[in-house]
Parts: structure tokens; C-alpha cells; sequence
């Protein structure tokens, strides 16, 4: 058993020594899984239990302007990084077919590797909507979908940081913060009340936007599993499965969401996630009779007899 062990560690560090891209070793971060690891079990520890632990005694907190602020920060930062993936390749020098990594220290595959590093980054930004569902006490708003989609996504983007920044599979990240841009967008445009709602009638069409997303990611990838490419197999069928793994579950949310089947099946817990209607809505999980408008992440709540007002 000690021998067992041994050989483990061992293992783990001819991986972490040897396999890895020694340009960024030394960046923050990355020299260990084990901070990242632990972020994300804690953040799944808190979302889950912890946070509406803290707020089952305390009043929802009025975050408004917060979240305008917060969204409109999201959106300029995940505008800024897609604009560094398509400066740094995807704009005309990389290959949608394949596109191995440039592990040299030249300034383009730096820019590259800087940009992976700062999308890794995002992914621990994106911890604040969850924060802010849970101050706001929209507990069952915390889905499954949610916390996993949250939840995994560092530590997946942590290990392509860390062996294989840049390439065939940062059209993952590319399309992504694309998703993202419009995605912050809504939610800012949300925050600011029932008066823009009529601009963003679109609400529908991003969650299959996320969908076509993932549709995207898991074609582009599998293509390799049958074109010769010098790119890291193991890395191509892991962003796929990625693909796959969350078309299903945003799939699932836009059928009980969006289809008259699902209307006519109890309200799960991810019934108001990932975007919720620009319009009135209800969620059946509420039990104090509270008519939620606009998603989860950016408005404020009325009562039945307010919103019966207006």
C-alpha cells in the first residue's frame, strides 16, 4: 500500500515536472491543481449549503445597482477576451480543422498563453452570480445545472492552462466568452427594470444560443477523432464530453422551460436558470407567493398583489 502511494506521487510529479508547459510554471495559480480543487469544492459546499445557511435569518439584500455594474464589468471583460482570442489566432492565423499549440516563447504564442490564463480567471468572476442569487435569498434558483455548470469549469480550464495553452480546443473558450458578451449583456439590461424588457424579447433565443454553443465545441472537437492532428487527444475528448455534458443539461432546462410539455411537469429546481423571462414569471418553488421578473442573477422581486397593480 505504501509502495502504491509512493508510485502515485511519483506519477504526480513526472506529470506536473515533465508534462506540463514550462512558460507558465511559475504563473499564478497554476504550479498545483490543489487551490483550484479546493475553490471550486468549496464554492459547491457554499452554494449548496453553507450561504443559504448564513442568509435563512436575514433579509434579501437589495443589490440593484450592484448588479448593473456587475454585468456590465462581466460583459467589457469577456468582450476584452475574446477580442484577445481573435487577435492571438483565432482571427486568421489559427485552423478550425487543427490547430496544434505553439509551446514557443514566441510574442503570438504568448499571447495566446496570457489569454488562456485570464479566461481560467473568469471562470472564478463568474462565482459572483451565484453569490448574488443567494444574498438576494433566490436559494432555489441554485440549480444542479447551476452549480455544476459553475462549479467544474475552473478546474477544467485549469488543466488545459496548465499542459496545453492554446490550440485546437480554446474554440471552447472563443465561442464561450462570445456566449458570455450577449448573455451579460441581457442580464444588465434586466437589472435596470420592467421599463427595458421590450428590448430584450430575444430572451428565448439564448438559451439555444447556449445550446448551438455546445453543438459547436463537441463538432469541432470530435472531428480530430478522425483527421490526424497534433493536438492532445485526452484534451480534445475532455472539452467534448464538456459539450455534450452540458447540451443535455441546458436542453433539459429549455423543455421545462420553454415547451408545453414541460409546462405540464412540476417545476424543478433549475426552473428559473439559466435565463429566466423578461416578463412576469413564476416559480412554483416559491412559497411566499412572489412573482420574480427578468433571471434570477439581476432583478429584484413584487408581490402577486404589486405585480396584479401594474
Amino acid at each position: 500500500m505504501a509502495q502504491l502511494v509512493l508510485n502515485l506521487i511519483d506519477s504526480y510529479h513526472d506529470i506536473m515536472d515533465n508534462k506540463s508547459d514550462p512558460r507558465v510554471n511559475g504563473w499564478p495559480m497554476l504550479s498545483s491543481p490543489f487551490p483550484t480543487l479546493f475553490i471550486c469544492l468549496f464554492y459547491g459546499y457554499f452554494a449548496k449549503t453553507l450561504g443559504p445557511r448564513l442568509m435563512e435569518n436575514r433579509k434579501p439584500f437589495q443589490l440593484r445597482k450592484v448588479l448593473i455594474v456587475y454585468n456590465a464589468i462581466q460583459t467589457m471583460f469577456s468582450a476584452w477576451i475574446f477580442y484577445e482570442y481573435m487577435m492571438s489566432g483565432w482571427g486568421g492565423s489559427y485552423s478550425l480543422k487543427c490547430q496544434p499549440v505553439d509551446y514557443s516563447y514566441s510574442p503570438m504564442a504568448l499571447r495566446m498563453a496570457q489569454t488562456c490564463w485570464w479566461y481560467y480567471i473568469s471562470k472564478f468572476t463568474e462565482f459572483f452570480d451565484t453569490l448574488f442569487f443567494i444574498l438576494r435569498k433566490k436559494s432555489q434558483q441554485v440549480s444542479t445545472l447551476h452549480v455544476i455548470h459553475h462549479g467544474c469549469m475552473p478546474m477544467s480550464v485549469w488543466m488545459g492552462m496548465k499542459f496545453a495553452p492554446g490550440g485546437h480546443s480554446t474554440f471552447f473558450a472563443l465561442l464561450n466568452t462570445f456566449v458570455h458578451i450577449v448573455m451579460y449583456f441581457y442580464y444588465m439590461v434586466s437589472a435596470m427594470g420592467p421599463k427595458y424588457q421590450k428590448y430584450i424579447w430575444w430572451k428565448k433565443h439564448l438559451t439555444s444560443f447556449q445550446m448551438l454553443q455546445f453543438v459547436c465545441i463537441f463538432v469541432h472537437q470530435f472531428q480530430l477523432l478522425f483527421r490526424e492532428c497534433n493536438y492532445p487527444k485526452s484534451f480534445m475528448v475532455w472539452i467534448g464530453l464538456h459539450g455534450v455534458m452540458f447540451l443535455f443539461l441546458f436542453s433539459d432546462f429549455y423543455k421545462s422551460k420553454y415547451t408545453s410539455d414541460g409546462k405540464r411537469r412540476p417545476a424543478n429546481d433549475g426552473a428559473c436558470m439559466p435565463v429566466e423571462g423578461a416578463s412576469y414569471s413564476k416559480c412554483s418553488s416559491n412559497e411566499h407567493n412572489v412573482v420574480y421578473y427578468s433571471n434570477g442573477i439581476v432583478n429584484g422581486f413584487k408581490t402577486t398583489e404589486d405585480a396584479k397593480t401594474k
